[in-house]
């Protein structure tokens, strides 16, 4: 079994860890419409976007940069629980700028051209000041909303849509040197990548692609997959439901490591420490963020003091 040391429980269910420059960490929790502070004097809630706040990232300005996908409703039993479905009052899907010194919520973007968007999920800054972001879509009884993969600038000037469509995408890096974007689909279970041409255009494969990306891995098993996170040396670490751990693998699509973890809803994963070898691991279902040793130097983000 992993070993691994408890930072925080009692949430609801938290996602999106980012480090701080001072080696705090801030998780969104999405079943409580917040943003909560873990250090040494434990958790603060920092900031309350409401709806869902999924991903997030440091931008080049220090604020907050959070996917929110509007509200999920949810099942809960023995202490646990998990998204659904869109929630009833689901206050629709949106990209927020937080200061998390104040605690004051911007909505930068809820909608690219006439499209509204529907559930931003998770978010990925390049060395541009610009950011890539998956908007996965919902479901409702016998409706399913394909996804896109989005770029955005940071000063809310300007947002495209750059790869569509997608079934449920979520986890989104970038290669360490940000030619190549991984996009994780968690209906299909697969790891996309894309060739980066220019800040928002990406290369996209023609038929019988469905994607418009070219395919990484899928592995046996129907390994559900989350957030990602990409190491130094290039290998993707993607958070897989249903088995609750991790599969990493090499740009090539082999596997180099299976981490189990004790949470089917493992979900996300950020690296941090002076040497990048410390994972951040939020173990959703349980309510809890975790962190654990790593075998090898994760990358450092953008941005990232």
């Amino acid at each position: 079994m992993t070993v691994f040391d408890v930072l925080a429980d009692g949430l609801a269910f938290p996602e999106g860890p980012v480090v701080l420059p001072d080696g705090s960490l801030v998780v969104v929790e999405i079943g409580r419409g917040q943003i909560t502070h873990i250090g040494p004097r434990g958790k603060q809630i920092l900031a309350k976007p409401g709806g869902g706040p999924n991903g997030a990232a440091l931008g080049p300005d220090g604020l907050l940069y959070v996917c929110n996908n509007g509200g999920f409703s949810w099942h809960s039993v023995d202490g646990t629980q998990r998204p659904v479905a869109k929630a009833i009052d689901n206050t629709g899907g949106r990209i927020e700028r937080i200061d998390l010194a104040s605690g004051i919520v911007e909505v930068l973007y809820d909608r690219c051209g006439d499209r509204l968007l529907s559930a931003p999920n998770d978010i990925v800054f390049d060395r541009h000041g610009g950011f890539w972001f998956t908007d996965h879509g919902h479901r409702s009884a016998r409706q399913v909303e394909f996804g896109s993969v989005y770029y955005a600038r940071s000063d809310g000037s300007s947002i495209v849509e750059a790869a569509f469509p997608l079934v449920g995408p979520n986890g989104i890096g970038l290669s360490p040197d940000g030619d190549i974007l991984y996009v994780a689909e968690t209906s299909s279970g697969r790891l996309w990548s894309y060739p980066v041409l220019t800040p928002g255009e990406l290369g996209l494969a023609s038929w019988p692609s469905p994607t418009g990306g070219d395919l990484v891995c899928g592995l046996p098993g129907f390994h559900r997959y989350d957030s990602l996170a990409v190491e130094a040396e290039g290998n993707v670490v993607i958070a897989s439901l249903r088995f609750g751990g991790f599969d990493v693998v090499s740009p090539a699509g082999t596997m180099v490591e299976r981490i189990d973890m004790p949470d089917p809803y493992t979900t996300n994963i950020c690296f941090g420490g002076a040497a990048m070898q410390t994972a951040y691991v939020t173990l959703s279902s349980s309510g809890r963020v975790v962190s654990m040793p790593w075998a090898r130097p994760g990358l450092r983000l953008n941005h990232q003091s």
